[in-house]
């Protein structure tokens, strides 16, 4: 099937609009947005996306996930469609561009081919994974983990958030508990974009990066139990400190990424002492370890590491340990015929590019267990990301897009 022209390109200056009005649902504090899983503005921004896919001719389907696919039907509607799409959810204190950009440049591939009057053979799919983030229904990625059958829907529905309200029943509160099952139909390919939510290109002012592989992780909860002691009168030496315990992990944590180099990471991002008072010792400690490889066996070693030198450290303190594994995925090697044709479409459209790994986990990452899958990425202004402060250019969106276009119009196929 030979490749669309160089000349076919997305409307940038729409694209950019559409993302600017969705900001405007769920604003921040300072620029960015509260727009979390479930809640009314979820909503709102859900019913905005289906207002736009039905005007731009799509029939919008909704699962019993809440999962999104808006259609445009193919020529051979019954060829297995291409899903391109990514979340609009967001973090408390998120970006106006994590998620969105991927969904409504998938949006905005419709709307060109409907300017264009363009057909292709297969059926094309924009969708809306639900509670991508994770940040209010622990875990992250459960809409596309129910269809790519890593959870189960009922497991699912039972997912509550910090006030004890069930995924389930907030799914029926907002309208989005869709009656379709949420099994897989297996789509023939998927593509998502996203910003990178990391430095290099940009540092490296690289347009496009050419995403191979996806990290894989192991969260791991760390409960150090001491005692509770006066901290002005109780002796250095019979100290039973968890907050030294979590302090020294926090430090083997950092050693142990830096040993894998370049790619593995490690970190501590969420910790809490008990009982979190000035004057006395900690007798608990409840922290998460994240690390993450590209490299199974890598990760396995590092999780090893975590788990041994943790037990060292609470034996040499007098501690108490519990380790419980609270995420986990492997490492992804997306399709390489999908990543391919990613790297052709930004060569052909005279995109700079480079491959990347991705270090965050994504939708696709859980799609590519049951359809060829690939990510492409633009850059992000100091790579910030999960931070109302995420920026990225015009410029920057609209390579993304053109790339994303391409690829997925080779995929499906242009009719004519």
């Amino acid at each position: 099937m030979p490749a669309p022209g160089a000349n076919l390109r997305i409307d940038g200056e729409r694209l950019w609009d559409s993302l600017m009005t969705m900001a405007r649902i769920g604003p921040g504090v300072r620029g960015g947005n509260n727009r979390q899983t479930l809640t009314d503005d979820d909503r709102q921004g859900r019913r905005l996306f289906q207002d736009w896919a039905e005007a731009a001719g799509m029939t919008v389907r909704v699962d019993a996930m809440g999962n999104m696919f808006a259609r445009a039907e193919g020529t051979e509607p019954d060829l297995a469609p291409v899903f391109v799409g990514s979340h609009l959810d967001t973090q408390p204190t998120g970006g106006r561009f994590d998620g969105v950009l991927g969904v409504l440049a998938a949006l905005e591939i419709i709307r060109t081919l409907r300017d264009l009057n363009v057909r292709t053979r297969r059926p094309i799919e924009v969708v809306n994974w639900t509670n991508e983030e994770g940040t209010r229904f622990a875990p992250a990625m459960v809409g596309s983990g129910v269809f790519a059958g890593v959870h189960t829907l009922d497991w699912a529905y039972e997912r509550t958030d910090a006030d004890g309200l069930r995924l389930g029943d907030e799914l029926a509160r907002i309208g989005f508990r869709g009656e379709d099952a949420a099994t897989p139909r297996r789509p023939h390919a998927c593509f998502e974009l996203h910003i990178e939510q990391g430095p290099i290109l940009e540092r490296e002012e690289i347009d496009i990066g050419i995403v191979t592989h996806g990290q894989g992780l192991r969260w791991l909860e760390v409960t150090l139990t001491g005692q509770e002691s006066h901290t002005g009168s109780t002796p250095m030496d019979m100290r039973r400190n968890a907050g030294l315990g979590m302090a020294q992990v926090i430090a083997v944590v950092d050693t142990i990424a830096r040993r894998h180099a370049p790619h593995a990471v490690g970190s501590v991002g969420h910790a809490v002492v008990f009982p979190n008072s000035r004057n006395i010792v900690p007798g608990r400690a409840v922290f998460t370890v994240d690390v993450r490889s590209p490299d199974l066996a890598v990760l396995t070693a590092m999780e090893a590491s975590v788990r041994g030198e943790a037990a060292a450290i609470a034996e040499a303190l007098g501690l108490g340990l519990e380790i419980a594994e609270v995420g986990a995925f492997d490492p992804v090697t997306f399709d390489p015929g999908c990543v391919a044709s990613l790297r052709a479409a930004a060569q052909r459209l005279g995109y700079s590019h480079r491959d990347i790994v991705s270090g965050a986990g994504h939708d696709a990452c859980w799609i590519n267990r049951v359809a060829p899958t690939a990510m492409v990425m633009c850059p992000c202004v100091d790579g910030l990301s999960h931070n109302e402060d995420e920026d990225i250019r015009p410029d920057w969106a609209r390579a993304g897009a053109d790339v994303l276009l391409h690829a997925v119009l080779e995929t499906a196929e242009i009719v004519g």
